[in-house]
């Protein structure tokens, strides 16, 4: 059986966290780079109508949405500030109507494709989303991290990544991080004339970029009230490039006046709208997030493909990140504390009672309650996540108190009250901590069964794989305490234990 539950485990879908159930659903709206607010606005009002035809009403009392609100663009000032062609909308969804959220999220995204086609439409859980954000600063489970140096590069590799990796099943579409060549204002300064006319790139550059885009000198107070009050050009000159070369810019010292096209050429190019750079390299992201599949056996897959066609020059490299990083690195440190909390419980009972053998047959108690944990996450349908290995570990404690308490009530008896190490003093021993071992187990196993029972409910993602855990290695573990236990006490530890007893019988006298 733990042989069988191991290879479980092995093979178990894994993901991060348990999937989130908020009563609300958000959607990123992405519009192609350099989309206007009135584009935008355009293509979020259909999106509204198709919103409006799923909203309850009078006309439709079954309706999967009681309301939502939608938001284009971010302030600069904002923590998260983006363009206006990137929206988000907020869904509050009606919970009277029992709808599978995995149902919901793809019914979305199929008519919003249909809808607004050439847009990417990201639907995902909103606690979800910022959670995403802040393990791998992506709005997306997986984000697929390109390095390099050249943009072009960097853009052509994505779109083969994403050409790669759209037929995987259980994930959504995957969507590049938009950046695109824009006419851009060049100003190319020439060192000659600079030197000639006794002026430094620094002085031209905050001449233009006070007349451009304005400089504070000081502030208006009217009141009780305060405005900045800024100096630049006015609006037709500040628009009109053509002529942005007949800038009169006053020299130093008085030395009189000269034209902007006196020091540098101006000229129309084109430019990224957007540099993305991590760790001090540029990067381009292929983000997307998994649907009706677990988290891990996704990224593998994408993985290999990835590793089977992309070709990539040197100086590039790929890192994977999103929620899957960070479920890698919580499993891999969980794992090793779990060691060392098995260490630990070793050395403690050690020195409780100095016996291989016993400690042993205590610590037996892991693999049986191991038993029950797996079967009880292969029965419900649950992947496995952080939360459940957690479950795991406090599972192991209270599996392995049981244990103690039948063995040191064997010694007990040999030990203060004279019996013999037969089977019988086994089978009295075992009798008379059946009623404790219980109520230990029945009372923790009653309090966790309406986290059980009702853990689909909203608010109850992260406790109700933990207490699946405990409950379903609880059943096994208590089972095995008295099934299995005292035959291999009687066959393996016994003796060990009635010399334990004599000995200290000894030492007190």
């Amino acid at each position: 059986l733990v042989a069988c539950a191991a290879f479980l485990f092995a093979n178990m879908g894994s993901s991060f966290l348990p999937d989130f159930d908020e009563g609300s659903v958000q959607v990123n709206v992405t519009l192609p780079p350099g989309s206007s607010l009135e584009a935008s606005n355009q293509v979020s009002s259909t999106i509204d109508a198709k919103f409006r035809t799923l909203q309850v009403g009078p006309e439709n009392p079954n309706g999967a949405i009681r309301y939502f609100v939608r938001r284009t663009g971010r302030a600069e000032m904002d923590e998260h500030a983006s363009p206006v062609n990137a929206g988000e909308y907020i869904l509050n969804m009606n919970q009277d109507v029992h709808l599978d959220r995995e149902e919901i999220i793809a019914r979305l995204l199929d008519e919003l494709k249909q809808e607004v086609p050439g847009v990417a439409i990201e639907v995902e859980q909103p606690l979800a989303h910022l959670i995403s954000h802040m393990v791998s600063g992506v709005y997306a489970q997986i984000a697929i991290k390109i390095y390099g140096d050249d943009l072009n590069q960097l853009q052509t590799l994505a779109n083969q990544a994403k050409a790669s990796i759209e037929s995987v099943e259980g994930v959504t579409d995957p969507i590049v991080e938009p950046i695109q060549q824009t006419e851009e204002l060049h100003i190319r300064l020439r060192s000659e004339d600079l030197a000639f006319y006794g002026v430094t790139r620094a002085f031209v550059a905050r001449i233009l970029q006070t007349a451009l885009q304005g400089e504070v000198i000081s502030q208006v107070l009217d009141g009780q009230r305060r405005f900045d009050l800024l100096v630049r050009l006015e609006e037709e000159y500040r628009t009109d490039y053509a002529n942005l070369e007949r800038l009169r810019i006053d020299l130093p010292d008085g030395r009189g006046q000269i034209e902007l096209a006196d020091l540098a050429d101006v000229e129309v190019g084109m430019g990224p709208n957007a540099v993305y750079r991590e760790n001090a390299r540029r990067r381009i992201v292929i983000r997307c997030n998994t649907q009706g599949r677990d988290l891990s056996s996704a990224v593998n897959e994408i993985e290999n493909r990835l590793n089977a066609s992309l070709d990539l020059p040197a100086g590039y490299f790929v890192e994977f990140a999103g929620q899957f990083e960070s479920q890698r690195r919580a499993t891999r440190m969980i794992l090793i504390l779990s060691g060392v909390s098995i260490l630990g419980m070793f050395v403690v009972l050690m020195v409780l009672m100095p016996s291989v053998r016993i400690v042993l047959q205590i610590l037996n108690a892991l693999p049986t309650a191991f038993i029950g944990g797996v079967l009880a996450l292969v029965i419900t349908g649950q992947d496995l996540t952080v939360a459940s290995l957690v479950g795991f570990i406090s599972l192991g404690g209270i599996a392995v108190r049981n244990g103690i308490l039948l063995v040191t009530h064997y010694i007990h008896l040999i030990r203060e009250e004279g019996a013999d190490f037969s089977k019988s003093t086994i089978l009295r021993g075992s009798l008379e901590r059946l009623a404790p071992v219980l109520m230990t187990a029945l009372t923790a196993g009653i309090a966790l069964i309406p986290l059980v029972v009702g853990g689909k409910e909203p608010g109850r993602e992260i406790l109700y794989p933990v207490a699946t855990v405990i409950l379903g290695g609880l059943f096994t573990s208590t089972f095995c305490e008295f099934l299995i236990h005292p035959g291999l006490f009687w066959k393996f530890s016994g003796r060990d234990a009635a010399k334990i007893a004599n000995r200290n019988e000894l030492d007190e006298i």
